[in-house]
């Protein structure tokens, strides 16, 4: 498998299935192990029933034929309805060439009589829209298992190509795709389920990831020292405005993930929980501090406010995590985010800040990283974490009840508080959305944003069991 859940584009994992002879595997025993899991999981899914083999003519239709006469082996009814024939002289004509089942034209009426239908049409690599009358196919399918995408599924953006069909389960071989996690593509996958078939770990050389699924595997959180106190575990100050809940929810979550001490500058906040430090002095003040490193600007604290902030706290070389207000502030000059530590925009938010940005999610968080020089966090169900340098990690495990006024100034928070406490700002970005989701996870239904930072160090304490 790929170290840390890396994710791979489908010309990855080209190159990656072309240097696989060279480390000692054929492409068609690799063909034929991928066929044998598809089978194989189905076997431990569902019970036997009619199965229909809906084939292309590429390598995942060859996928499809081995996958036909293993579950065929097995005294399972099977028919192979090729859309195309299997190119000559390929891998997927050799598996062909075994199948001795029956092979059927494809058919919408014989389609929705089958069981199962085996979507091994294109799999990720299709760069069009799916033909409409394969899209009609499969859309009279009652339960489709797909081979490696959905066909109609851009693998490397999670694009609709034409109009795909939802999958039950979705198997895909030895690594994640972008596709696999990024919507609407994730939409059209159901369960996925990954498959190791002895790819050798050698091949995986042919590719330096720069794209992980977001894990534990990936970054490690901060240890309190035995030794330590308060001022080693840091100080984050938030600048507080007239909206001071917002302030109020990200010192919390600051706290909770070990931040040392909690600043809100500002006045007026009304009721601030015990341990948070209250300071209505002027910034500038604050700002000749120097164990005063890292500050968050922008939830709650009024565009004009956020925006004159920032300069001064970039000016002063301070670690920066700007959101919300701050972002605002920047709408349609991106250039005076310039110098941050991370911003954390939802959709609406980026599209202010990078209107001529039009590229996939995973393009353009790497585009905007790259002209910032900080990590963005472009939020969403499928939050996209990009660094300067071409790091990317997609984010998999947020609920939909995260959806809710005031989560995202906890998030901003977690980054923070994590940032104080030495860990990188990519590894720190990262961590904050996967315990972000985690926490609202573990709080469930009903979820507010008050309730997120109460489950933050439930789940931080449960990474050391995690399984990647």
């Amino acid at each position: 498998m790929g170290a840390m859940d890396a994710l791979y584009s489908p010309s990855d994992m080209a190159r990656i299935d072309a240097a696989a002879p060279c480390c000692g595997v054929s492409g068609i025993a690799l063909m034929e192990n991928a066929g044998a899991a598809v089978a194989r999981i189905i076997r431990r899914r569902f019970s036997p029933g009619r199965v229909l083999v809906l084939a292309g003519p590429g390598n995942n239709g060859g996928d499809g034929y081995v996958a036909a006469r293993h579950l065929a082996q097995r005294g399972w009814p099977v028919v192979v309805a090729p859309v195309a024939p299997p190119r000559p002289g390929g891998d997927a004509a050799a598996m062909a060439a075994l199948w001795r089942g029956p092979v059927v034209p494809p058919d919408r009426a014989r389609i929705g009589a089958a069981d199962i239908v085996i979507d091994a049409v294109f799999g990720a690599g299709l760069k069009r829209d799916i033909d409409p009358g394969i899209a009609d196919l499969l859309a009279a399918a009652r339960r489709i298992v797909a081979i490696d995408m959905p066909s109609g599924v851009d693998g490397a953006t999670g694009h609709a190509r034409g109009r795909p069909a939802r999958a039950d389960l979705t198997v895909t071989f030895e690594a994640f795709k972008p596709g696999h996690l990024l919507y609407p593509g994730r939409g059209f996958c159901g369960e996925i389920l990954r498959a190791a078939i002895g790819m050798p770990a050698a091949a995986f050389a042919a590719v330096e990831p720069k794209t992980w699924r977001n894990t534990p595997a990936l970054w490690r959180l901060p240890r309190p020292e035995a030794t330590g106190h308060k001022y080693r575990r840091g100080h984050l100050t938030i600048l507080a405005g007239p909206m001071g809940g917002a302030a109020i929810l990200a010192a919390a979550a600051a706290r909770r993930v070990g931040a040392g001490l909690v600043t809100l500058n500002g006045a007026g906040l009304g009721a601030v929980p015990p341990g948070v430090i209250v300071s209505p002095a002027r910034p500038a003040d604050l700002l000749a501090d120097p164990r005063r490193r890292v500050w968050l600007c922008g939830p709650g604290l009024g565009v004009d406010a956020a925006g004159a902030m920032l300069r001064s706290l970039l000016d002063a070389g301070r670690t920066v995590v700007a959101d919300a207000d701050a972002l605002t502030s920047a709408a349609g000059a991106a250039e005076r985010l310039r110098g941050v530590a991370a911003i954390t925009p939802h959709d609406g938010e980026f599209a202010r800040l990078f209107p001529d940005l039009t590229q996939d999610r995973l393009t353009r968080a790497r585009i905007a990283a790259a002209r910032v020089g900080g990590v963005v966090v472009l939020k969403g169900p499928d939050t996209v974490i990009a660094a300067p340098d071409g790091r990317a990690a997609i984010n998999d495990n947020a609920p939909p009840w995260l959806a809710t006024a005031g989560s995202g100034d906890t998030l901003a928070g977690i980054v923070g508080g994590l940032l104080t406490q030495g860990m990188a700002a990519f590894e720190s970005c990262c961590a904050a959305v996967w315990l972000h989701g985690a926490a609202a996870s573990a709080a469930g239904a009903g979820l507010i944003a008050e309730d997120l930072a109460e489950y933050l160090p439930m789940v931080a304490d449960e990474i050391k069991n995690f399984k990647n």
